[in-house]
């Protein structure tokens, strides 16, 4: 009998062994990350000497020849790690870019070009260095167990918001499995996004993500992770003036150009403790706030700083209007009644086009008026972008639009499409002969000194002038200041007073808000009037606003893409929370900020900076 009693002892303990070995989904509750860099690995010193006629490279300790393609140094690394392509400057220097490989997670399959300078080392030799956008992908999954024993999940990913574009709600674990639960739209059940495996011994787990890169490591985080404004007890926020730079922004105080500090230190803190327990909060980046010309705000949240680029996603359109009409200034032969058609066929229109698209001037383009069947916001557009970006018929993104079908007479109305300003930016390519970045690179970026981005390029390797290209927050917001000072920087005539009126001025409505040359416009309350503002948009809360009747420049950068959220941070946070401090003449220095209850078509924020009355958003 005892030795019965023994036996099934021995084997309940092995029955219930597996069952205690596997995990319960009560490890699954914390807060974890996940990050994964793609490279490019290439980057670093570059040295190109001569002997005699002919040019060598040196790069990551290899040598290669150079060739020469028409007026450019063009050289490939071996194995497909990059390839550059220069020309020389007068003040013997090398002006040119660096094409690393396709992205494996941001943009899938597209390529981001970045500027280099070589400057003289010695004698027949130059010397600079390679600097690529990281291509990296990085996620927060924060879980909380329900009072009906379910698990929340909330998946943050502040390069492309993916957890909130995928719809992910939920988590699970069976056995060690772990899925990833959501919605996609239009469907209305739950279903599995994502899989992975929990591995007990090492407190972490896997999901697999095939559209980002493929499986993530999932460790657990702490108090001062990113995925927090300034971690998880930030304390309290003290104001400092922005650092000076060598970057062409003088720098003062608030407190010097009429800004109450209190005010700006009480909307900081707000903030900074914001809560990050669902996707629909803001994930403010960065705001910067430039008054008479100099910088006096200038503060980052979840790990970005002012030496990392930020994607400026739509607002690069108004970059390409800055483009075009730089090169204009300078004299490029290029009219906003220029016929795109004209233009783009190398000065003689193309047999047999059609009286509308004859018709069509670059002017079209910057209003986005063009008449092309090319909305953005309707999927049954031959030339919507996201149609465009996924078809690989066509890698020419000039020619793909050009073939396009007419909706409308070109002037008529103004439809969102992004393949307007991009090929506004190939107008200035062909006017002028040249690559648009090195008229960048020479009109705008020498001047004021922006040095550093990455630019998007379609399959056929042009840069694209319709969005994303990833700026440093100073420099993009140099775009504002140069608008506001009608042209000029540091004295140094950059447009025209009459393109910076035209591309400011409400010539058109367009998605119920007034539009220009690639730049939009919207009245704010402030005080007992209305002030009127202009500004650079992007998608998930990229902006820089300029408000002429305070000498006033606002920029934003957050990472609520594909969602209203990131409209709301620059149509609320500016006229509630910014505005409010900002004094004039004749202001009583010591009478309280109050912040505003301006109500927008985005909602508004509570104290707290929550959004009150959010609205449906399309993923």
């Amino acid at each position: 009998m005892k030795r019965f009693a023994a036996l099934f002892f021995i084997f309940c303990l092995i029955s219930q062994a597996p069952s205690q070995l596997l995990p319960s989904a009560d490890k699954l509750v914390g807060l974890w990350t996940a990050r994964q860099w793609f490279g490019p690995v290439a980057r670093g010193t570059l040295i190109i000497e001569r002997t005699g006629d002919a040019y060598t490279a040196d790069m990551m300790g290899r040598v290669v020849p150079i060739r020469m393609e028409k007026n450019e140094l063009c050289f490939d690394l071996p194995h497909g790690e990059g390839s550059f392509r220069g020309r020389m400057q007068k003040g013997n220097t090398i002006l040119g870019h660096w094409f690393p490989p396709n992205s494996h997670a941001q943009m899938t399959g597209f390529k981001f070009a970045s500027p280099v300078e070589l400057k003289p080392d010695r004698p027949n030799r130059w010397k600079g260095e390679v600097v690529p956008s990281e291509d990296q992908f990085t996620f927060y999954l924060l879980v909380k167990k329900e009072l009906d024993g379910s698990y929340l999940a909330v998946l943050n990913n502040p390069d492309r918001n993916y957890g909130g574009q995928i719809g992910v709600e939920k988590i699970t674990m069976e056995g060690n499995v772990v899925k990833l639960l959501g919605k996609r739209q239009p469907q209305k059940e739950d279903h599995e996004l994502a899989r992975g495996v929990f591995d007990t011994s090492n407190d972490l787990f896997t999901l697999t993500f095939p559209e980002r890169g493929g499986t993530y490591n999932f460790t657990r985080d702490g108090d001062e992770s990113n995925f927090y404004p300034r971690g998880k007890n930030p304390g309290r926020y003290v104001y400092h003036p922005p650092l000076p730079r060598d970057d062409g922004w003088p720098t003062a105080s608030l407190a010097d150009v009429g800004i109450d500090q209190k005010g700006i230190e009480k909307f900081v803190q707000m903030l900074i403790d914001m809560p990050m327990d669902t996707l629909n909060v803001p994930q403010v980046h960065g705001i910067l706030i430039a008054r008479h010309g100099k910088l006096v705000l200038e503060e980052y949240f979840h790990g970005e700083n002012r030496d990392k680029l930020h994607d400026t996603r739509s607002a690069a359109k108004s970059l390409t209007a800055t483009i075009v009409g730089a090169a204009m200034q300078d004299g490029a032969p290029l009219k906003l009644s220029s016929p795109v058609y004209k233009i783009m066929n190398g000065g003689e229109f193309p047999d047999g086009i059609d009286s509308l698209k004859r018709a069509m001037t670059l002017e079209n383009l910057l209003t986005m008026s063009s008449g092309f069947f090319c909305d953005d916001n309707n999927d049954d557009a031959p030339g919507n972008e996201e149609t465009m970006l996924d078809q690989s018929a066509d890698p020419d993104y000039y020619h793909f639009t050009l073939d396009l079908p007419m909706a409308f007479p070109p002037g008529e109305k103004s439809i969102y499409c992004s393949i307007n300003p991009n090929l506004a930016l190939g107008m200035v390519s062909r006017a002028t002969g040249d690559s648009p970045m090195y008229i960048f690179d020479c009109l705008l970026g020498a001047p004021l000194k922006i040095k550093r981005y990455a630019w998007f390029l379609d399959p056929a390797g042009n840069p694209y002038g319709g969005g994303s290209v990833q700026l440093l927050p100073r420099d993009f917001m140099k775009l504002g200041q140069l608008m506001l000072n009608e042209g000029v920087w540091q004295g140094h005539r950059i447009l025209s007073r009459d393109f910076v009126d035209r591309a400011s001025s409400p010539l058109y409505h367009n998605n119920n808000i007034q539009y220009g040359y690639l730049w939009w416009s919207i009245n704010f309350p402030y005080k007992n009037r209305m002030v009127r503002a202009f500004f650079a948009g992007g998608n998930g809360g990229q902006s820089v606003n300029v408000i002429r009747d305070l000498d006033l420049v606002i920029a934003t950068y957050a990472g609520n893409y594909a969602t209203r959220v990131g409209l709301h941070i620059q149509q609320d946070y500016i006229p509630n929370f910014i505005l409010p401090a900002v004094r004039e003449a004749g202001d009583d220095k010591n009478a309280p900020v109050i912040e505003g209850h301006f109500v927008t078509p985005y909602g508004h924020s509570d104290e707290n900076g929550r959004i009150v009355q959010p609205v449906k958003e399309k993923n």
